[in-house]
């Protein structure tokens, strides 16, 4: 089975074509802004136009913008081709680029940007499956709770002063796909946003 991988949900944006678990093109590329300019290029420019008989693509938490714009692809190109669109979490993905070639042992604490000076964190056993809910946290609250002895993310470094944690600067990237127990691929394609609403809903005059 041929599988086209997207992730969004950063400052980077990726791709990756699979035939089988064997990875047949890449692209990644940190933008900042600009991934509803570049991915559908980016997706062009691969063999075949990257078509495939599977989509999988990042559900955040990340940027909210980012995250919708690769939904959005994702959903139109499985439509297009008839292809079956499966979901996965971004800080599982960088779980996974954290574990790979190690030993089982103690897993991983991912640390990433989040909105309005938050940070998204959450932990991950050495199997790279979760082991609670993705909080958005300030970074006091952050370094509050006990990380483990392996931080990944782009804000691992940060999260990881005054401990003794290894530290692992990494952005999600898509060829890391295959690293991702089955588990964690969902046909629920709904952003993971790892916050709250910033509005409070009005409370309705005369309402009980």
């Amino acid at each position: 089975m041929r599988t086209l991988a997207i992730e969004t949900a950063s400052e980077a944006c990726s791709i990756a074509l699979f035939e089988g678990d064997a990875r047949i093109a890449h692209d990644h590329r940190i933008l900042g802004r600009g991934h509803a300019e570049a991915l559908v290029p980016m997706i062009a420019a691969l063999p075949d136009k990257g078509r495939a008989e599977r989509i999988l693509v990042s559900l955040g938490p990340g940027s909210f913008t980012g995250v919708r714009i690769g939904l959005a692809t994702a959903r139109a190109l499985g439509f297009a081709w008839g292809a079956e669109v499966l979901g996965f979490p971004t800080l599982a993905l960088i779980a996974a680029q954290a574990l790979a070639g190690r030993a089982l042992g103690a897993g991983v604490t991912v640390c990433t940007n989040g909105g309005h000076g938050e940070w998204f964190v959450a932990d991950f056993g050495a199997d790279g499956l979760p082991l609670g809910e993705t909080a958005s946290l300030t970074p006091e609250a952050a370094r509050a709770r006990p990380p483990a002895a392996l931080i990944a993310g782009n804000r691992a470094a940060l999260l990881a002063e005054g401990t003794h944690a290894e530290v692992l600067d990494l952005l999600p990237d898509a060829a890391a796909v295959t690293l991702l127990s089955p588990a964690l691929l969902t046909p629920a394609l709904a952003p993971i946003y790892g916050r709250g609403p910033d509005a409070t809903p009005m409370k309705v005059v005369g309402a009980a």
